[in-house]
């Protein structure tokens, strides 16, 4: 095996193709990433068993081959090189990395490509292109309300569902609820309901320009993406994902709208003095403003009042400031409303406007 590269071309794979290894253990060949050249080719492989990436950048290719290395070392020596043409050879066993005009020499050992798990395959079901843009908005706006208890492990992902225009995704944790019913004017395949696991969407992120599409393939147990030439698998999480629709309310009699950056400047402030570990804080909304109060701690006390517009009785509500704070982060616009009836049950938290996304939250009780 022999190949040459711009050392650009392949770090740029091999950085992506580092999230894709199993760490914990250097031995397990699962920290290697694969590696074959073939008709001025590289083809890079690499996978954890969860997830899995392939890849390909055209080099020169001097000798036909295949080989695994270490990926973690590979990226480290790749990264310490000048900027300049590498060749790369297989010779006893052992992986030569040596730029070119250059007294630099670095030798890895190899795992035989043979030993390396095959890569999953789609389970028939066709690809179809999305926008990259919409499909990790729509991530953005639900993925704070995923749960991390592992005990109920099928509440750890986003759960995506087919509607009648395009799909909804969904996070909850039991306590909030985030919710986008996303509308599509290219004709989107039937699929299954699915949870996907977080990681699949911390690498689409650093995978995408959220510019063009991106190319879904979703199958009872795996969920397949390509974007150019890079394709990312992940396997999805079993489970029967609890009706959430039950927790939506119907209608609610009150509703209070204020400017979006005013909460989120108020809630950083006061939260400086939150010290309990349910995260509480007081909302006093009336009609002459909402008041912001941190629970009294052993520090002291914040209070911030911001002005709304609001009809109704005055209401104290309790809850965890994080579960107003994630939403607002991403939420788009100037304005956003609180819609409740009584101040200890669900509250829907919506962006203004006809916007296709938003959030409940369940507030504390007044004594918890």
């Amino acid at each position: 095996m022999k190949f040459v590269c711009s050392k650009e071309s392949i770090l740029t794979e091999i950085i992506y193709s580092m999230d894709f290894t199993s760490q914990r253990n250097s031995l397990s060949i699962t920290s290697n990433v694969y590696l074959e050249t073939y008709d001025d080719r590289l083809i890079i492989r690499a996978t954890d068993q969860k997830l899995g990436f392939s890849t390909e950048i055209a080099v020169q290719t001097l000798e036909e081959g295949k080989t695994t290395v270490f990926c973690e070392k590979l990226l480290n020596i790749l990264r310490s090189l000048p900027d300049t043409n590498i060749i790369f050879s297989v010779v006893d066993g052992m992986f030569a990395i040596k730029p070119e005009s250059q007294s630099i020499d670095f030798k890895l050992r190899t795992i035989a490509a043979d030993e390396f798990p095959n890569l999953e395959k789609p389970e028939g079901a066709p690809f179809f292109s999305i926008s990259q843009k919409a499909f990790i908005d729509m991530a953005n706006q639900t993925m704070f309300a995923i749960s991390e208890d592992e005990t109920r492990y099928f509440l750890c992902g986003l759960y995506v569902e087919r509607n009648a225009s395009g799909m909804n995704m969904v996070a909850t944790d039991g306590r909030r609820l985030s919710l986008v019913e996303r509308s599509f004017e290219e004709e989107l395949p039937m699929f299954p309901s699915i949870i996907i696991p977080t990681k699949f969407f911390t690498e689409l992120k650093k995978l995408g320009t959220e510019e063009g599409v991106i190319e879904l393939s979703i199958g009872e147990n795996l969920l397949f993406a390509k974007i150019g030439q890079r394709t990312f698998y992940s396997t999805l999480i079993k489970g029967q994902y609890p009706n959430y629709r039950r927790v939506i309310p119907d209608s609610q009699n009150y509703s209070c709208t204020m400017r979006i950056q005013d909460m989120l400047d108020a809630l950083k402030r006061v939260s400086l003095l939150v010290e309990n570990k349910a995260k509480r804080i007081f909302l006093d909304i009336s009609e002459a403003g909402v008041l912001l109060t941190s629970d009294e701690s052993e520090a002291g006390e914040a209070k911030e009042i911001i002005p709304c517009q609001y009809e109704g009785p005055d209401s104290k509500v309790s809850l965890n400031y994080t579960y107003l704070l994630n939403p607002l982060k991403v939420m788009e616009g100037e304005y956003f409303s609180i819609n409740f009836t009584e101040p200890t049950k669900a509250m829907t938290v919506k962006p203004e406007s006809t916007r296709d996304y938003y959030h409940i939250i369940m507030p504390m009780q007044p004594n918890a």
